[in-house]
């Protein structure tokens, strides 16, 4: 009995005139924005090979050690070929040197705004939006349509348990509607193979979990139709129900979660951190040139009374203890302002997780939102892709940064200007080296963060136990309900 109920509600699905027309629709949209996100994936490999070689070469030809600035481009990853998330967002380069804070600019939507009007539709808000609204379509008269046309008080004419019943509806509507949405995301895995996408196999593995989470979050529109189907009496009024359900979960809920995180939980700025830390810079290089002014007075105290070849002497003698002096008050005072900019970071960012966890609290009173979350996740796009670039860089530019100096005092050639002044020659101002190459050799190279699959398991699985949940609820709201369900 389970199976002809199936097999019924089978048929009812894929013969439906509407099916093939929307599922057609659907699946085209799906394969196009895969085809869209391999293309905008080889243009970003492409630009990310190319900006790494200039970079590569304009700082083989700086003027000298100290001058060497390092410039380090976001890698694009494969999985934002399905998962864009919050990658076009974040920005791609950050420059890499001792006098500058690490900053990710030049993101895609700030170089080119046009996307940021027009969002790059990828799968999974193809999934969340138009898959979720197929499943509400096609199941929301599952059972009140039935009664409408007089075939539900024939079926239970029959000796047909209730509970087989609307299990049998509940597993031929999720047939139908999840058979077509594997078709797609099938021929997208086929799209990765024939295009050559580097994937490992742990990327390979993520994406079929994305899309088992893809297949989990229709399953909870299957239900709530059904669902909905049992507590109203006639279609007319579950499928406007119903529209009012997908629109509050899958557009209203999720940013209405953010909104309310933000009021509740407020965050300084970044242009206020900024203007705190540039303030403390400000304050500090102020008291090294007063202390460097009074220092200087004091060194040249005992010069008073000599002759011009006692002072050249003097000046000698102690010229390189002074110049050692300097530079490690010159040295503490960089990293007075990078202690500081780090403490600044980390108030911010300590304030800015927790508005963000009471934002996905809240939204993930939507399915939506935990698909969403679950999907970013998988992909390595998730709202925590900033953070660990920047951590990432920060680290970098350590080594990089002591690379620099070793190889300045290695080279004796620092980069800077020597300015000499002579009664006979005149004055002579030397920089150094002028152009040339420079040897590279032992370079740090900086190494693009990844998040642990462990870590990505464990962040993605929350979301996809609750679409579990939801699933669950809502197809034991419908179970119960009809069991009370009046079949005239």
């Amino acid at each position: 009995m389970l199976a002809t109920i199936i097999v019924h509600e089978l048929k009812n699905i894929l013969f439906s005139p509407k099916f093939s027309v929307t599922v057609a629709v659907a699946s085209v949209l799906l394969l196009l924005s895969v085809v869209a996100g391999i293309g905008q994936y080889r243009a970003a490999a492409a630009q990310y090979e190319t900006t790494t070689q200039l970079v590569q070469q304009e700082m083989r030809e700086a003027r000298g050690w100290m001058a060497l600035t390092n410039k380090v481009l976001r890698r694009p990853d494969p999985m934002q070929i399905f998962v864009s998330g919050v990658a076009n967002d974040v920005g791609r380069l950050s420059g890499v040197n001792a006098f500058q804070a690490v900053k990710l600019s030049h993101s895609t939507f700030s170089d080119d705004p046009v996307y940021a009007v027009f969002r790059f539709i990828d799968l999974s808000f193809i999934v969340a939006v138009v898959f979720s609204l197929l499943a509400v379509l096609f199941t929301y008269d599952a059972v009140n349509g039935e009664k409408e046309r007089g075939t539900l008080q024939l079926t239970f004419a029959n000796a047909v348990p209730r509970a087989q019943y609307i299990l049998g509806k509940f597993a031929g509507a999720w047939l139908g509607l999840v058979l077509p949405l594997l078709v797609p995301m099938l021929l997208s895995l086929l799209l990765l193979a024939v295009t050559a996408v580097p994937m490992t196999a742990e990327e390979w593995g993520r994406t079929v979990l994305l899309f088992g989470g893809a297949v989990l979050y229709v399953t909870v529109f299957v239900a709530l139709g059904i669902l909905l189907s049992t507590l109203t009496p006639r279609s007319s009024a579950s499928f406007l129900y119903a529209l009012v359900l997908w629109v509050c979960a899958v557009f209203i809920v999720p940013r209405a979660g953010t909104t309310l995180a933000g009021h509740l939980v407020p965050v300084p700025t970044v242009a206020e951190t900024e203007a705190r830390r540039d303030a403390f810079a400000k304050d500090r290089w102020a008291q090294y040139e007063a202390q460097m002014q009074s220092r200087w007075k004091e060194r040249n105290a005992p010069l008073e009374g000599m002759t011009k070849e006692e002072r050249e002497a003097y000046r000698d003698e102690k010229m390189w203890e002074w110049m050692e002096q300097d530079d490690q008050d010159r040295k503490q005072v960089q990293t007075d302002i990078d202690e500081q900019a780090r403490r600044l970071t980390e108030e911010l960012r300590n304030r800015r997780m927790e508005q963000e966890r009471l934002a996905f609290t809240l939204s993930r009173l939507s399915p939506a939102s935990s698909f969403q979350l679950a999907a970013m996740n998988l992909a390595g796009t998730d709202i925590a892709l900033k953070t660990r670039y920047e951590d990432a860089l920060n680290g970098y530019r350590t080594l990089f940064n002591e690379y620099k100096e070793k190889k300045a005092k290695e080279s004796g050639n620092s980069g800077g200007f020597r300015i000499e002044v002579n009664s006979d020659t005149g004055v002579k101002i030397d920089a150094g080296r002028e152009r040339g190459v420079l040897d590279l050799t032992g370079m740090p190279q900086f190494t693009h963060p990844s998040p642990s699959a462990a870590e990505t398991m464990r962040s993605a699985f929350i979301d996809l136990g609750l679409l579990g949940l939801f699933s669950l609820a809502a197809f034991a709201g419908a179970f119960v309900r009809f069991l009370r369900y009046d079949v005239r």
